[in-house]
């Protein structure tokens, strides 16, 4: 005999997923002869629901490591980006009840692909791409099939007491004593 049982669980009810490049311009204290390196850190994000929409407000720090005065100092400059992505949600639970606890992920963490002089000498160019991934839980129902089994089964393991007893319990101990000879 079966029947039908229906479950009400949390499970990921809609996805979405937004790779992102931009350019920023930093401008240093002073006139950049060239660039030594660029890293980002400090990424710090912040995700919520907008409709079929999820708004993540993010900032990092974009460090540039530059040379001045004819590549006789060296400096760094430090500026912090603010950005705001909307990311799509693709819906695979049509069935679903408050969707509003949200999960983001950084499948990439900014990186700066590279950092340039603009043409006027003045600025630094930092080309940065990241990548994130929201999902969205909410509360879906399931339909599962319940057989009820009408006869137990003895769940016997087919050994019985004086099969147990006669078990030599020291085994272990008898083959470190072969191995000191």
């Amino acid at each position: 005999m079966s029947e039908y049982r229906e479950i009400i669980t949390k499970s990921v009810v809609a996805k979405g997923r937004k790779f992102t490049q931009s350019n920023h311009s930093i401008l240093p204290p002073h006139r950049p002869t060239s660039i030594l390196g660029c890293w980002i850190i400090n990424h710090k994000y912040d995700a919520k629901k907008s409709g079929k929409k999820v708004e993540v407000d993010g900032s990092f720090d974009v460090n540039v490591w530059y040379s001045h005065h004819d590549n006789s100092k060296t400096s760094v400059v430090i500026e912090n980006i603010t950005y705001k992505d909307i990311i799509k949600l693709k819906y695979r639970d049509a069935d679903y009840y408050d969707d509003n606890e949200i999960i983001a992920r950084v499948l990439q963490q900014p990186n700066c692909l590279e950092a340039s002089i603009s043409e006027n000498g003045n600025k630094v160019v930092a080309q940065v791409e990241r990548e994130m991934l929201v999902e969205c839980i909410g509360e879906t129902k399931m339909v599962v099939i319940y057989h009820r089994d009408e006869s137990e089964e003895d769940w016997d393991d087919g050994i019985d007491d004086d099969e147990i007893d006669d078990i030599n319990t020291d085994f272990l101990d008898l083959k470190d004593e072969s191995e000191k000879d």
